[in-house]
């Protein structure tokens, strides 16, 4: 939960910093036609955007791994800087499966190819109100959601079925002006893994998959990395 941390103490540098309202800013000191600051006219947002889903690893090693990222992200002014905030996305995955009632020398599956499918909602805020300064605006954003993958192989009693997830990020956007903007990302989702009770047992050479000081369930932190391209729409 290391990255947690960090996101929790970033994101409160952030807002200490730029707590002073924007507003406020462009109009001191600058003419309005040079202000760095400008307002954002649309509160509508969809973004398609690509990336990399970086997995934490799992003791045992048979979660659905990371791989190329693509999705859909859709965004809604509701009030000042806070937006509703709605993504759903694909990793193309695979996962290594093993058969603990084998012996460790047979014990290996292979690795099979999969794919996870991601879906939360929750609040982005701006941390620079309803405008952005010299064309940025540094975003924070929490929800929560469900994650879905495999593949279930045969043999192989672990499941990971559709698990509920916390989801934390910031990010960076690039509004130059008119319908078009750019948006850079980074994610934490933050699942629960659930092992077998047959990971613990002793295989005919004495050996088990997992040791039984292993918890069984536990939250499992993995990192996004996004980059998308949005179309702004509705004042």
């Amino acid at each position: 939960m290391n990255l947690t941390k960090s996101f929790v103490a970033a994101a409160a540098l952030a807002c200490a910093t730029l707590s002073v309202p924007a507003a406020a800013f462009g109009q001191v000191g600058y003419p309005p036609e040079s202000s760095p600051f400008r307002d954002l006219e649309y509160r509508h947002e969809l973004t398609l955007f690509g990336g990399v889903f970086n997995a934490g690893k799992d003791p045992a090693g048979v979660a659905p791994r990371g791989g190329p990222m693509a999705g859909l992200r859709y965004e809604l002014r509701v009030g000042g800087p806070a937006h509703l905030m709605v993504r759903a996305a694909y990793v193309n995955s695979e996962r290594q499966a093993l058969n603990p009632a084998e012996p460790a020398a047979s014990r290996d599956l292979g690795v099979h190819s999969g794919a996870l499918f991601m879906v939360d909602a929750g609040v982005s805020v701006n941390l620079t109100g309803q405008k952005s300064y010299r064309r940025l605006v540094p975003t924070i954003n929490a929800g929560i959601g469900l994650v879905s993958g495999g593949p279930d192989v045969d043999d192989d009693p672990f499941r990971f079925g559709t698990p509920f997830a916390i989801t934390l990020g910031t990010g960076l956007r690039y509004v130059p002006g008119g319908r078009f903007a750019v948006r850079a990302g980074i994610d934490a989702y933050l699942y629960r893994l659930k092992y077998p009770t047959n990971y613990f047992a002793t295989s005919p050479d004495g050996t088990s998959v997992l040791d039984a000081r292993q918890s069984t369930n536990f939250w499992k932190n993995n990192v996004a990395l996004s980059l998308g391209a949005s179309y702004l729409f509705f004042r």
